[in-house]
Order: C-alpha cells, then sequence, then structure tokens
C-alpha cells in the first residue's frame, strides 16, 4: 500500500512539474517572428498540406491524374506555338524537354506565389475563430505545392530517361544536380516572399487580387520558360538577368539537359533577392496579421 501511494505521489508531482498551460501573447516588435511557435505547430501544418493536396481535384473524373495532365498539356502546346509555328529557338535541345523543363519549375512559383498571395483573403474566417501561427497557411502551401512539383518533376525525368535512351543528345551535368535542393529552396522562397507581401496588401487594397494572377503570367514572359537568354541580343539580357527566377531556370536547365546560360554569380543574386524578399515579407506579414481583422 505504501509503495502504491508512492507511486501516486510521483505522478502527481510529475504532473504538476509539467507544463500544461499555454499563453498566448501579443507580439511585441516586427521582428518578433516566433518560428520555435511555428514548429510546435507542425501537425497543423501538415493538417493543411493533406487538405491543399486532396481537395484540389476531389470529386474530378481523374483525379490525381491531373497532375500529370497539366504540364503534358501545356508543354503541347508550347511546342506547336512557340516551337514549331514560331520557330523559338531551344539552345539545340529537343523542344518538348525544352519547354517541359521551364514548365515544371515555373509552376512550382507560379503556384506557391498565387495561392500564398490570398492568405489573408481566404482563410478570414478561420484565423477570426481559433489561434494558431498565421505563418502556417503559406508554409503549408509551400509544402502541398511542392509534392505537386516532384510528381511533375519525376514526369520530366522519365522523358529526359526516354530521349537519352533514343540517343539524344543530352548532357546531365551531376554537380548542377547535386544543387537542386537549393534551387528548389530558391523557388519557394521566392514565391513565399512575393506572396504574403502581396497578401499582406490585399488586406486593404484588394484590387490586387485581381492583379496577381496577370502579372504572374507576364513576369512568365520576362523569365525564360519559352526561349532562352542566349537567344536574347547581349545588350538586352541584363533585363532579364534582373529577374531572379531567371538564373533558377537556366540553372535547372543546365543540370538536367545540359545546356543553359549559367553563372555562379547570378545564382548568388537569385538567393540574395530571396533572401531579402523572405525577410521582408515576413516582417510585413507578422505586422499585418495582428490587425487585419479589423480591415478584411
Amino acid at each position: 500500500m505504501l509503495g502504491k501511494n508512492i507511486h501516486m505521489a510521483v505522478d502527481i508531482k510529475n504532473m504538476q512539474d509539467e507544463n500544461w498551460d499555454m499563453v498566448i501573447q501579443p507580439q511585441r516588435s516586427l521582428f518578433d517572428l516566433r518560428l520555435g511557435e511555428l514548429w510546435r505547430y507542425k501537425d497543423l501544418v501538415m493538417l493543411f498540406v493533406r487538405r491543399d493536396f486532396v481537395a484540389v481535384y476531389k470529386q474530378t473524373i481523374l483525379g490525381p491524374l491531373w497532375y500529370l495532365i497539366q504540364p503534358l498539356l501545356t508543354t503541347i502546346t508550347f511546342t506547336v506555338i512557340f516551337g514549331n509555328i514560331a520557330s523559338l529557338p531551344t539552345d539545340g535541345l529537343p523542344q518538348f524537354l525544352f519547354y517541359m523543363s521551364g514548365t515544371v519549375v515555373w509552376s512550382y512559383f507560379a503556384e506557391c506565389l498565387n495561392k500564398t498571395s490570398n492568405t489573408f483573403v481566404q482563410n478570414a474566417n478561420l484565423f477570426g475563430k481559433v489561434y494558431f501561427p498565421r505563418m502556417a497557411v503559406p508554409v503549408s502551401i509551400l509544402i502541398s505545392n511542392l509534392i505537386t512539383f516532384l510528381i511533375q518533376f519525376l514526369l520530366f525525368l522519365a522523358f529526359v530517361v526516354y530521349f537519352l535512351l533514343r540517343g539524344t543528345d543530352i548532357q546531365v551535368n551531376w554537380p548542377w544536380v547535386a544543387l537542386s535542393p537549393l534551387l528548389i529552396l530558391m523557388m519557394a522562397g521566392l514565391g513565399l516572399g512575393f506572396g504574403i507581401i502581396i497578401s499582406s496588401l490585399t488586406t486593404k487594397y484588394r484590387d490586387l487580387r485581381f492583379l496577381v494572377t496577370f502579372g504572374v503570367q507576364l513576369l512568365m514572359y520576362a523569365t525564360p520558360v519559352i526561349y532562352p537568354v542566349s537567344s536574347i541580343p547581349e545588350q538586352y539580357q541584363w533585363i532579364i538577368l534582373a529577374n531572379p527566377m531567371t538564373p533558377i531556370v537556366e540553372a535547372f536547365r543546365f543540370a538536367y539537359l545540359g545546356a543553359g546560360t549559367v553563372d555562379t554569380g547570378h545564382l548568388l543574386y537569385s538567393f540574395g533577392f530571396m533572401v531579402v524578399v523572405v525577410f521582408i515579407g515576413a516582417v510585413i506579414f507578422n505586422r499585418v496579421e495582428q490587425t487585419f481583422m479589423d480591415t478584411v
């Protein structure tokens, strides 16, 4: 009996020592980003990921096959219009592979930007009912889109292998292939940074919602998705290279297809641009989330 009482006393003591309370405090400064809190809500982030990934093509006939059909249809369209009709150069690469590589990379960035830019507006009802780190929503969008990107990327690799087996002159640069995680991180960072900046601004300026989709489409034509940088006159290349997505797309093609204008300095520029945009976006997002319910 004495041993049982001691055991119960130890259990009560352990329960008292553990902190079962969560104190919600206001953010005291713009730079109080609370990344540790976001990590504690990782289960909620993964729940959002599952929701976003599963709900996209729910109750459709083809279901997840749309993840493969979309890049295929886009690539075929680009091949017919820009490759065969407009006869744009492709750095000597097969037109299908050239356009698919650009489509897969650009789609990930564009989807991250488009979806994160609606964070506050689309989740206003949820944000107004329960507390959780608001950054969990855009982070979950990055992860769910990453799953889509990996599916489409595997499709791209399958076509690369097919063309290699046919004897097509394609050179895979393995050292640059090893940099693929960094390239993906840069794409995700740029999409997140620009997206949360726009999302923060749309709480007051709703017009931006209508400009985002149109603006992303225009930005695609300022990125070497349907043409190589080498096809642009040298005196104008700096305009395209000022786009931080340009070195990423070119590096991706150079890594897996062996063609592209690649420069370490350009990649460092894109990486630095990404860091600055993410930092500015996080600070603005942190500021707006404290008062957005009054204006959304």
